[in-house]
């Protein structure tokens, strides 16, 4: 039941990409309608990772307001025809921030389930910077097959890169409860 609980949780933080993977749609005006719906998810599904500082939250809040700003105010075509590299990056590269400055996403959500004696633990926090690295590559997998798309756009139908988002999520995901649940049995 505890793990079932933490991967509500961990959904819980990704929901506002998750909503955005299945309601953009393919028109200008779905986009604005999906943007506003998303901006909003950030605020209601996230408002207690704000509170309390996490990266990826705000990181996610940031790129809704800069699309919102882009897309719905200054109706830039561009960031539009883009969105699917633009989403990808942007998410992927706030997983490889947190790494980089020392602070993988991963260890917030970690903590917040452990006693604070707990929070400086060396194995916590290598294990935090795997786990925030895996979802790191599966991301960076996610940039590619955008950038693929938009390169090569007749190549695959739709579905195929909605699929691989998909798939790559859900990997994530089950990753990060296989692997949990074998470091607590260690």
């Amino acid at each position: 039941m505890k793990e079932a609980k933490e991967i509500i949780l961990f959904l819980i933080g990704f929901m506002p990409w998750l909503l955005f993977l299945f309601i953009a749609g393919h028109s200008f005006s779905s986009l604005e309608r999906s943007i506003v719906i998303c901006l909003f998810s950030c605020l209601i599904f996230n408002f207690r990772e704000l509170r309390r500082m996490y990266i990826l939250q705000w990181g996610t809040l940031v790129f809704f307001v800069i699309i919102f700003i882009t897309v719905n105010w200054l109706k830039i075509v561009w960031v539009a025809e883009n969105m699917g590299i633009l989403s990808n990056a942007f998410l992927a590269g706030i997983i490889w921030m947190t790494i980089v400055i020392g602070k993988p996403f991963t260890l917030q959500y970690a903590r917040a389930e452990l006693p604070k004696e707990r929070w400086n633990d060396i194995n916590l926090i290598k294990g935090g910077r795997f786990v925030a690295m895996i979802w790191g590559f599966l991301l960076s997998f996610s940039v590619v097959a955008s950038l693929y798309k938009v390169f090569f756009p007749n190549k695959f139908p739709d579905w195929v890169y909605f699929d691989i988002s998909l798939v790559i999520i859900i990997s994530g995901i089950g990753f990060t409860t296989v692997y949990k649940h074998y470091k607590r049995k260690k």
